[in-house]
C-alpha cells in the first residue's frame, strides 16, 4: 500500500488499491463462512425453517394501505358508475322526449306567431326570435326526414340482412358502430351550422352558403343517420330472431374487445369524462333499439304478450352484458390512472350544472341542444326511426283509437314535465354539493364575431379550481380560484325564476374588449371541455 503526506509517521488512510483489496478479502471470508454453514444444514432444518419463517407487513405500511385503497376503489366503482350512468340516462330521455312532445307545441306557437305577424306590424326588426326559427327548423326536419323513411322498406332490409352469413352479420355490425360514431361527431356541427346561418344577425358581411344548403345538408344528415341507426336496429333483430343465437353471442361477446381497447390506455380525468359520456349515450340508444326490435317483434305476432316472454331473457342479457362491460372498463382505467371513485361525482356536477346554465334567462343555446353536443346523442334521427317504427307497427282506426292517442300523448307531456323537474331540483342539489354555485353567477366571455365559439378564451372558475400543466391539459384541484373584480356579469343574478325563464324579445349583443381578451388566459375546467365537441373522441 502507499502512503501518502509528508511529515513524522502517524495515522495513515490506505489507497483506493489497498481499500478493495481488503474488501474483497473480507467478502471471500464471509462467503466461505457461510458456505461452511450451509454444509452442516439439513434436509429438516430447511423445511423447518421454509415453515416458520415470517415477514413483517407493517416495515410497508404505505405500500399495502394503497393496495387496500385500491380494492375499496374497486367496490366502489359499480355504484358510483351506476349513479352517473342514471342521471345521465334521464338527462337523454328528457331531451328525446322533448322531440316529441314540447317541439310540436313550440313549432305551433311559431307558425302562430308567424300568420298572425301582419295584425301586429313589424315592431321588431326580426320576424321570428331565433328560438323559434331553430324550433320551425327542427320540425321542418323531422317531418321531411319521415317521409323519406317510408321509401326505404324494413322488411326488405330484414330479409337481406337475414340472409347473410354469422361472420359477415358481425363484420357489418361493428362497420355500423365506427360508422355511426363518425357520422354522430359530424352531424350536431351541421345541425349548430344550420341554426347560426338561419339566426346570424343580417348586418354582418355574409361569410357562409345560405341557408338552403345547409338546410339541404342537414335533412341528407338526418336521414343517412336514421337508416344507419335503422340497420343496426335490423341487424340487432336478425340475431334476436335466429335459432341458434350464436349471432347474438358474438354481438354481446364484441362489447368485451371494447375492454381491451380501452384499458390498457392511459387517461387523464378529462378523457375519463368523455369516455362516460360517450358510454351513457351509448347505453340509452341501445335501450331505444331494443324497443325498436321489441315492436317490431310484437307486431309480427299479432301483439302477443306470450311472445314478449320469449324475448325478454335475450334483452336481459344485451343489458346485462353492457352494464358488465362498463363497470369492469371504468373499474380497471380508474385502478390502473390512480384515479379515485370520487370523480363520478365530479362528473355528475358537470352534466348538472350543464342543465340549470340551460335554464337560466341568458342561456345561449337549449338544454337539449347541451346535451346533444356533451353526450354525442342526437336525438332527431333517433326520434325519425322510432316514429317511423310506430306509425308502422300500430294502426290507429276508428274514434276510440284517437282518443287514445291523445291521452297517450299527454301521458308523454306528463312524463317530460315531471322528468324536467325532477331532473332541475336533483342538478340544483347537485351543483350546491359541489359548491359550483358561485360559477352561475360569474360571467363567462364570450366569443368575439368571426371566431367559432369553440376557441373562445375565458372560461369562468369554481371553486374547486383548476390547475394546467406545461402541456395545456386541465385537471381539477380542491384550492380554491378567486375571480377577476373587474369583469362584468352577463348573467341574471337576482331573479328567483332565472332557471325556468327563456328569453321572449331579442337578445342583447354582448362583446368583450379585445385588447382583454388577448391577455385572458385559457384554461379549461370538466365544464368546459368537450362542450362543443360530439361522442368523447377529441379535447379542444
Amino acid at each position: 500500500c502507499d502512503w501518502s503526506g509528508e511529515g513524522p509517521p502517524g495515522p495513515r488512510s490506505p489507497s483506493p488499491a489497498g481499500r478493495q483489496a481488503a474488501g474483497s478479502l473480507e467478502f471471500l471470508a464471509e462467503v466461505l463462512q457461510r458456505f461452511g454453514r450451509l454444509t452442516n444444514l439439513s434436509l429438516l432444518r430447511f423445511i423447518s425453517a421454509e415453515l416458520t419463517r415470517g415477514y413483517f407487513l407493517e416495515h410497508n405500511e404505505a405500500k399495502y394501505t394503497e393496495r387496500r385503497e385500491r380494492v375499496y376503489t374497486c367496490m366502489r366503482i359499480p355504484k358510483e358508475l351506476e349513479k352517473l350512468m342514471f342521471f345521465g340516462i334521464f338527462l337523454c330521455l328528457d331531451a328525446f322526449l322533448y322531440v316529441f312532445t314540447l317541439l310540436p307545441l313550440r313549432v305551433f306557437l311559431a307558425m302562430f306567431r308567424f300568420i298572425t305577424l301582419p295584425c301586429y306590424g313589424l315592431r321588431d326588426r326580426r320576424l321570428l326570435q331565433p328560438a323559434q326559427v331553430c324550433d320551425m327548423l327542427k320540425g321542418v326536419i323531422l317531418v321531411i326526414c319521415y317521409f323519406m323513411m317510408h321509401y326505404v322498406d324494413y322488411s326488405m332490409m330484414y330479409h337481406l340482412i337475414r340472409g347473410q352469413s354469422v361472420i359477415k352479420l358481425y363484420i357489418i355490425y361493428n362497420m355500423l358502430e365506427v360508422a355511426d360514431r363518425l357520422i354522430s361527431s359530424f352531424g350536431q356541427d351541421i345541425l349548430d351550422a344550420l341554426y347560426w346561418t338561419a339566426t346570424e344577425p343580417k348586418e354582418r358581411k355574409r361569410a357562409h352558403i345560405g341557408v338552403i344548403p345547409h338546410f339541404f345538408m342537414a335533412v341528407f344528415y338526418v336521414f343517412l343517420h336514421a337508416i344507419l341507426i335503422m340497420v343496426q336496429a335490423t341487424t340487432l333483430n336478425v340475431a334476436f330472431n335466429s335459432h341458434n343465437k350464436s349471432l347474438l353471442t358474438i354481438m354481446m361477446s364484441n362489447n368485451f374487445v371494447e375492454i381491451k381497447g380501452s384499458v390498457f390506455k392511459k387517461f387523464e380525468k378529462n378523457n375519463l369524462f368523455q369516455m362516460s359520456n360517450s358510454d351513457i349515450k351509448e347505453r340509452f340508444t341501445n335501450y331505444v333499439l331494443l324497443l325498436i326490435v321489441c315492436l317490431r317483434n310484437m307486431e309480427q305476432f299479432s301483439w302477443n304478450p306470450d311472445h314478449f316472454w320469449v324475448l325478454f331473457p335475450d334483452v336481459c342479457m344485451v343489458v346485462a352484458s353492457e352494464i358488465a362491460v362498463d363497470i369492469v372498463k371504468h373499474a380497471f382505467i380508474t385502478k390502473f390512472n390512480d384515479i379515485t371513485a370520487d370523480v363520478y361525482s365530479e362528473y355528475r356536477a358537470s352534466l348538472a350544472f350543464d342543465l340549470v346554465s340551460s335554464r337560466q334567462k341568458n342561456a345561449y343555446t337549449d338544454y337539449s341542444d347541451s346535451v346533444s353536443r356533451r353526450m354525442g346523442f342526437i336525438p332527431l334521427p333517433l326520434a325519425v326511426l322510432l316514429i317511423r317504427v310506430v306509425t308502422s307497427s300500430i294502426k290507429v282506426q276508428g274514434v276510440l283509437a284517437y282518443v287514445c292517442v291523445v291521452l297517450f300523448y299527454c301521458g308523454l307531456i306528463s312524463l317530460k314535465v315531471l322528468n324536467s323537474i325532477v331532473l332541475l331540483g336533483k342538478s340544483c342539489q347537485y351543483v350546491k354539493e359541489a359548491k359550483m354555485e358561485e360559477k352561475l353567477f360569474n360571467p363567462v366571455v364570450t366569443a368575439t364575431p368571426g371566431k367559432p365559439a369553440g376557441k373562445q378564451q375565458g372560461t369562468f372558475k369554481s371553486s374547486q379550481g383548476i390547475s394546467t400543466d406545461e402541456n395545456g391539459s386541465t385537471s381539477v384541484t380542491n384550492q380554491p380560484v378567486h375571480q377577476k373584480e373587474n369583469m362584468p356579469s352577463l348573467l341574471v343574478t337576482s331573479n328567483s325564476d332565472q332557471f325556468l325563464t327563456t328569453p321572449d324579445g331579442e337578445e342583447k349583443d354582448i362583446s368583450q374588449d379585445s385588447s382583454e381578451l388577448k391577455h385572458r388566459s385559457a384554461k379549461k375546467d370538466l365544464l368546459e371541455i368537450d362542450r362543443f365537441t360530439i361522442c368523447g373522441n377529441r379535447i379542444d
